[in-house]
C-alpha cells in the first residue's frame, strides 16, 4: 500500500512488450441512495470524457497509443477502468488515470452530463428490451429491503437519472469519493 492509500499490484510477464493497467475505485452503486441511483455508473462514463488537464475523449488518445481491451465496469461495490498498452505508453496511461482521479470535476459540464446520461439511459433501455432483461432488477428488489444499497440495479432508475442536475452529480462525486466539490 502506498502512503496515499492506493494499493499497487505488479506482476511481471515478459512474453510480450505490453502492460495491463487496471484501476479500481471502491465506489459503486452501494454509495448511492434512493432517489439518486445510477450515479456510479454515470461517472464510469463521465470519466472517459476528459479531465481538467486532458479535456477530450480518453479513447482517442489511448487508441492512438495502441490500447486494447480498453473499457470500464461498475458494480455495487466498485468501478474499474482497464486497458492494455505497449510498455512505451505506460507513463501516458498512468498520467491520464491520475489526472482523471484528481482533476475530473472541472471538466464535467451540462453538455457532457446530458450526453452521458443519454448513453446510460440507452444502455438501460437496451438491457430491459432483451429477453429476461428485467430479471436482475426484480431479483434485487425482491431480495433486499427497500432502501438497502443493493436493492436497486447498478444502472439506476430512469427517473433518478433524468432528475439528476449537474449540481447533484458533482455533489455525489464529492461525497462518494471523500473529495470536496468545487
Amino acid at each position: 500500500m502506498l502512503p496515499n492509500g492506493l494499493v499497487l499490484v505488479v506482476h511481471e510477464d515478459h512474453k510480450a512488450p505490453v502492460v495491463a493497467v487496471n484501476v479500481w475505485y471502491h465506489v459503486g452503486s452501494k454509495n448511492e441512495r434512493p432517489g439518486r441511483t445510477g450515479f456510479a455508473h454515470l461517472f464510469e462514463h463521465l470519466m472517459f470524457n476528459g479531465s481538467e488537464n486532458f479535456n477530450d475523449d480518453y479513447f482517442k488518445v489511448l487508441e492512438k497509443l495502441g490500447a486494447t481491451d480498453l473499457n470500464g465496469t461498475t458494480s455495487q461495490d466498485r468501478t474499474n477502468y482497464f486497458q492494455t498498452v505497449p510498455t512505451s505508453a505506460l507513463d501516458t496511461v498512468l498520467w491520464m488515470e491520475s489526472d482523471r482521479m484528481g482533476h475530473l470535476l472541472g471538466a464535467i459540464d451540462q453538455p457532457r452530463l446530458d450526453e452521458q446520461r443519454g448513453v446510460v439511459q440507452n444502455e438501460k433501455r437496451q438491457g430491459e428490451n432483451e429477453p429476461y432483461g428485467r430479471v436482475e432488477e426484480l431479483v434485487q428488489t425482491a431480495t433486499y429491503p427497500k432502501g438497502h444499497p443493493y436493492s436497486w440495479t447498478v444502472i439506476g432508475s430512469m427517473e433518478d437519472l433524468a432528475a439528476a442536475s449537474l449540481a447533484d452529480v458533482k455533489a455525489w462525486f464529492g461525497a462518494g469519493t471523500g473529495r470536496r466539490t468545487r
